[in-house]
């Protein structure tokens, strides 16, 4: 059965918090990528940026509903969402702008089981991690679709 190690993409594209959203553009459209690893100042992984954080920044901007009852009003949805919309959007650098809660698989998952992450937990780019816990590739979706049109791609399904 086919894991991690035999479909990841090696060569990983990393940024740090201090990238420019304008720098993070260019890379992504430069190697055709749709997401980039964040890592700290000793590389470890500390989050994901994608596509999908740049194309937020230029969403309208949805403000919470509020009823208005005698003197006080209420907040029909939470107002530190909005909040959070608002510095994602005006974000500067992929500090402002990446996800902090990175979804990570080990060298040794299956196809099958990265397939069930990226479908169940809305990912895309998994950072692949080794045993002590360093950053040895990424798997995105193209890999998996490679994986499914090449002949090997028949192994790992079911």
């Amino acid at each position: 059965m086919l894991s991690s190690s035999d479909i990841m993409t090696r060569s990983v594209i990393t940024v740090k918090k201090e990238t420019s959203v304008k720098e993070l553009a260019r890379i992504l459209t430069k190697h055709a990528i749709s997401g980039a690893v964040v890592v700290g100042s000793e590389d470890q992984v500390i989050g994901i940026v994608t596509e999908s954080d740049l194309i937020f920044q230029n969403k309208k901007l949805h403000i919470p509903s509020v009823i208005a009852i005698l003197d006080s009003y209420f907040f029909l949805e939470n107002p530190d969402k909005m909040e959070q919309e608002i510095q994602k959007m005006a974000g500067a650098t992929v500090g402002d702008i990446f996800s902090k809660d990175v979804v990570t698989v080990q060298e040794t998952t299956t196809i099958a089981e990265i397939a069930t992450i990226m479908s169940e937990q809305h990912v895309h780019t998994l950072p692949v991690l080794n045993d002590n816990n360093r950053l040895v590739g990424v798997i995105g979706k193209k890999d998996i679709i490679k994986t499914i049109a090449s002949e090997s791609g028949d192994s790992f399904t079911r």
